[in-house]
């Protein structure tokens, strides 16, 4: 359990405090965006491995106690919450978006905003907040806690973070996109600020995001060792 801890610690500090705070600044200005970019990549997958590692080691073992089991009401809860991260996260990773990586400068473009950039400036980061906050319901020992609420706290404070480096970045332009925009899912709509068009969103990227979650249901068992649907 220590290790995972470790691992969970790391992890949180890679990318909450390296990349984002004024350290990663700092970074790239004394080795560039490029290099910064690919030492970041790695040094982000090594820790994504040691921490899945961990996590598999853990379970199961000494200090992994639960403190709730899953059942057949919370498991088909669990299959729609997954849909819903699906929906949110697969069209969000497909729409151009000032949040991406390498798409930073797209806030100068008036028509930037569109389909799911309406509903939230972090679609990904939205949708895998839900999903790790969806498996903690049916995962209630003490190694899934940590492993599935680290990437709920990276997720959901990482749109802060990524909001305050594109602000510094981008002045000006990012407030103006921050304006019209949303980081909490549908808040820019039910203030009056921007307008659902699912039409905008496209049937591909809908599509898209179904077919992945199907797949994902479908070689769960295979990939995880326990399958998604209720028993």
């Amino acid at each position: 359990m220590t290790n995972l801890i470790v691992a969970a610690v790391v992890f949180l500090l890679l990318h909450l405090v390296v990349s984002g705070t004024r350290v990663r600044d700092g970074l790239t200005s004394a080795i560039g965006e490029g290099p910064y970019l690919g030492l970041f990549s790695l040094a982000s997958l090594a820790g994504l491995i040691w921490l899945g590692i961990a996590f598999g080691v853990a379970r199961g073992g000494p200090g992994d106690s639960t403190y709730w089991a899953a059942n057949t009401t919370t498991r088909v809860i669990e299959l729609f919450i997954q849909l819903a991260a699906f929906l949110i996260a697969v069209p969000g990773i497909m729409t151009r978006n000032p949040t991406s990586v390498g798409q930073a400068r797209s806030a100068e473009d008036a028509d930037v905003v569109t389909g799911m950039l309406r509903i939230s400036r972090h679609p990904f980061l939205w949708g895998a907040a839900i999903w790790a906050a969806g498996h903690l319901l049916v995962n209630g020992d003490t190694a899934s806690l940590v492993f599935f609420g680290t990437f709920v706290v990276l997720t959901l404070a990482g749109t802060a973070s990524i909001d305050a480096k594109r602000q510094r970045a981008l002045g000006p332009a990012w407030n103006e996109f921050a304006n019209k925009t949303s980081s909490v899912p549908f808040a820019a709509i039910l203030s009056g600020r921007q307008k659902l068009n699912i039409g905008e969103i496209g049937i591909l990227r809908i599509g898209a995001a179904v077919v992945f979650y199907v797949v994902m249901i479908g070689a769960h068992s295979h990939i995880f060792g326990a399958s998604a649907l209720p028993s």
